[in-house]
């Protein structure tokens, strides 16, 4: 590729989506409506300057950034979560596919020649985009609130309906009843089989040789070895013709009993950002605004009748299975777009010859545009609940941390959790308060971890980690890090982070105290020199100086700053010596 023409798309794309995010954010209307019109703009489907014409191809490579998005879901995801989601799981996501693909299949059959064509774009119109809606959660706070945990269980159950519906496609076709190179059943045992392998190797492999990695201190091969952990296990879930996003997400729960969860979260979060970012540029640029225009009334009625018929379906399953009015119109109206998935749906069909282009032009012009309007239609649902008697507060989001810590979340942040951590932890437990250490040596995170101390690995300076949901109710940071540059560093990353939080540190000395004090540290005590300002007290009190003088003595040198040290004995107040009685 001429490096010219990388250069000139790059510019245009980043120019474009700051000023639309901007636009769009100021406006209170999402980050994510201002990325698909970005995409609509610099798409080759409207005038002027455009960066590919190859969408689909960039439409595939961002898909990634799907499939690391649901790692991270499944990172914040213990397997017992999971567990006590069952019956919104299996139960309401089951019969909301099921309705919905039923409901709109007869809608379409009033279009469509045959009832094959209606029945496959019922079945796909009826899954709903997991990229936006996580994503939507994510940004908002709102995944472990109560909509927020029943729409991921609707999303989960839909992409493990991923493998029927693609084994729908070739039965639909003329070509035959099942593709011959596979037999449906040799298909689900691979899928089955790769599942298994994706299990056993988050739960057993991987965290081993992040713990290896970890050791030796390797942060470079660590980071490659959990990127290379989450798309193996999404080529796995490809290979079975699965959903990648559902490896990934396997892989991270499997991995969020581990030490290293939060660490990995940390390091990958920003790459997530970023292919999120351009999967829904590529979502905008596949809008075909020229078929759009071709039969605008006959679109216009397919995406208010999708929507429409899966709102109702959403909110009457919602109530039935116990959902509060707000909860319920909140997951209705979030769920009621198009899902990515149906671009390969469509693409299977098109090359089976189930659907013809027309046909294909058209879904996918739904859904990209069902999927344009998805922030409005968030709006409009959480407007709705408002109004409604359903008040109920979201749910506490419960890391792996805050369980660990007596299923609190964690009051008290310590970094560093050797000798004087681990004194100031034990503190903590004996008078109830839950707190959460992170310290960069493996070998010691899994000892205290052994013991049942909420210790994780993790480098307390990179802001990733600090803008972790779970940890912004923590009140105070304590700052036990032994290397001066480290403390530094993260004493300077939390003041940003929390400016009004409180940090106390430990230093090695005056300078590193008064370093740390500069770098916005509350309050920084001197390790070596209180250990001799207590021997010295005892010393006096072994000399007859009575223990309320000594007691005096050090409070007055510590609220002077240590001007007794730094200034030398003669600015020192000078205690009357009484005999020893």
């Amino acid at each position: 590729m001429d490096p010219k023409s990388f250069v000139y798309s790059a510019v245009l794309l980043l120019v474009v989506a700051s000023i639309a995010v901007a636009v769009f954010r100021h406006f209170g209307l999402g980050s994510i409506l201002g990325l698909l019109v970005t995409g609509v703009i610099v798409g080759p489907h409207t005038p002027g300057p455009f960066v590919t014409t190859e969408v689909e191809d960039v439409r595939h490579f961002t898909e990634l950034g799907v499939v690391l998005l649901l790692f991270l879901i499944g990172l914040e995801m213990k397997p017992r979560r999971l567990w006590d989601l069952r019956r919104t799981l299996f139960g309401l996501g089951s019969l909301q596919i099921v309705v919905s693909a039923l409901v709109i299949a007869a809608y379409f059959k009033q279009f469509m020649p045959s009832w094959q064509v209606a029945l496959l774009l019922g079945a796909s119109f009826a899954l709903s985009s997991t990229a936006f809606v996580i994503q939507m959660l994510r940004d908002q706070g709102e995944l472990a609130s109560r909509h927020g945990q029943t729409a991921f269980a609707i999303l989960l159950m839909q992409d493990l309906a991923v493998v029927p519906l693609l084994a729908l496609v070739p039965v639909l076709a003329d070509s035959g009843p099942l593709p011959s190179e596979m037999a449906l059943w040799k298909q689900i045992t691979v899928a089955v089989t790769m599942v298994v392998l994706v299990i056993l190797a988050g739960r057993y492999l991987v965290p081993r040789l992040l713990d290896r990695l970890a050791r030796q201190n390797n942060r470079e091969a660590f980071f490659l070895a959990a990127m290379a952990a989450v798309f193996a296990a999404a080529m796995a879930m490809d290979t079975a013709g699965m959903s990648m996003a559902l490896g990934a997400f396997l892989m991270g729960m499997m991995l969020s009993t581990s030490r290293y969860s939060l660490q990995i979260e940390a390091t990958l979060e920003p790459h997530k950002g970023l292919l999120m970012s351009l999967f829904f540029v590529a979502v905008g640029m596949s809008v075909d605004l020229a078929a759009l225009a071709r039969h605008p009334l006959t679109f216009a009625l397919h995406v208010l009748a999708i929507i429409s018929l899966k709102v109702a379906v959403l909110y009457g399953l919602c109530r039935v299975f116990g959902s509060g009015r707000g909860t319920a119109v909140r997951v209705a109206f979030m769920l009621a777009q198009g899902g990515e998935f149906g671009f390969v749906v469509f693409g299977a069909a098109k090359a089976l010859g189930v659907i013809d282009d027309l046909v294909f032009v058209m879904a996918v012009a739904v859904i990209s545009l069902t999927m344009l309007l998805t922030p409005v239609l968030v709006q409009v649902g959480n407007r709705l609940a408002r109004q409604s008697d359903d008040r109920a507060p979201a749910v506490d989001p419960r890391s792996d941390y805050a369980v660990a810590a007596g299923e609190s979340p964690p009051r008290v942040l310590i970094a560093g959790y050797g000798r004087v951590g681990h004194t100031v932890g034990t503190i903590m437990s004996s008078l109830g308060i839950p707190f959460v250490a992170f310290d960069a040596d493996a070998e010691l995170v899994a000892k205290w971890r052994a013991e049942g101390h909420p210790v994780f690995y993790g480098d307390v300076g990179n802001p990733e980690l600090l803008a972790n949901a779970s940890l912004q109710q923590v009140e105070l940071f304590v700052l036990t890090i032994d290397d001066q540059h480290t403390a530094l560093r993260a004493a300077t990353l939390i003041r940003a982070h929390a400016p009004a939080t409180k940090i106390v540190a430990r230093a090695r000395d005056l300078s590193t105290c008064d370093a740390l004090l500069q770098a916005g540290v509350t309050l920084a005590y001197p390790e070596t020199l209180e250990a001799s300002l207590r021997l010295a007290a005892e010393s006096l009190e072994a000399l007859g100086i009575s223990s309320d003088e000594t007691g005096m003595l050090l409070r007055g040198v510590r609220s002077t700053d240590y001007a007794l040290v730094r200034a030398g004995p003669e600015s020192a107040p000078k205690p009357r010596p009484q005999a020893a009685d």
